[in-house]
């Protein structure tokens, strides 16, 4: 597990937004780049982040602000939001962006997952985010009709090995996390599962530790830009998970086979 404070570009600023609501919206810094480096200097070593403009209009409008990201920190950056062309992925692969997480695409343009996936591979995350289980589309403003685990089985399937998994209603609101939700995608993909989500603090992200071997990463919003949350502790947090669960699993199998 590793914790991945998230910035969502908005109008050129990190903002957060209240379950996707964008008339819901809270500037957290005028300078999505300067809160990187916040973010790394407080122990950070990844990076979520959503252009949020991108995502609505379906073009990506805050590249440029990602590249000075990348530019002005050594962090780990996975980007998602209006990441809908071949052309944008390989704009985000040459700026040096760990990871790509395509969102809307997965539902409204399959034949570009597939294309995406078979050309870049590891880069690539598939970025579900569901209201009562139903995948939602274009900046969260649209149901899809479709379920989000038979998704994640149908990305896994194409050959995705790296998911985002977000619970719109909890988004932004501290409301607490919910690991079965967690562990359901992750047996529906296959794989571990970044969580997403209402993280309210430190418990949240110890609760996802006692089912670590289903999570990847968890990211991290509010709760980090309002103080219920250092991402000091977020990151040893994430660290210790990892190592119990490597503990438990030699105990297991102490043989290795």
């Amino acid at each position: 597990m590793h914790l991945l404070p998230a910035i969502d570009i908005l109008g050129g600023k990190a903002v957060r937004l209240a379950k996707g609501d964008y008339d819901r919206v809270t500037v957290y810094n005028d300078d999505p780049a300067a809160q990187a480096q916040l973010f790394e200097e407080q122990g950070a070593t990844w990076l979520h982040v959503v252009d949020l403009d991108g995502a609505r209009s379906g073009s990506p409008d805050n590249i440029a602000i990602i590249e000075r990201i990348l530019a002005k920190t050594l962090l780990k950056v996975e980007v998602g939001g209006g990441i809908r062309s071949m052309d944008t992925v390989q704009r985000l692969y040459d700026a040096g962006v760990s990871r790509v997480v395509l969102g809307t695409s997965l539902v409204t343009d399959p034949a570009f997952a597939e294309a995406a996936i078979a050309r870049f591979k590891d880069l690539l995350v598939a970025g579900i985010d569901a209201k009562g289980g139903e995948v939602a589309v274009a900046g969260w403003r649209e149901g899809s009709g479709v379920a989000a685990e038979e998704l994640a089985r149908q990305m896994a399937e194409l050959g995705f090995r790296h998911l985002v998994y977000t619970d719109i209603a909890r988004d932004g609101m501290q409301t607490g996390i919910d690991p079965a939700a967690y562990e359901r995608m992750a047996a529906a993909f296959g794989h571990p599962v970044t969580a997403s989500g209402g993280v309210a603090g430190l418990d949240d992200i110890e609760a996802l530790g006692r089912v670590a071997d289903c999570i990847e990463g968890v990211i991290a919003g509010r709760a980090v830009y309002e103080g219920a949350l250092s991402v000091a502790d977020g990151v040893r947090a994430c660290e210790e998970a990892t190592r119990a669960a490597d503990r438990a699993r030699a105990q297991a199998n102490p043989c290795g086979m």
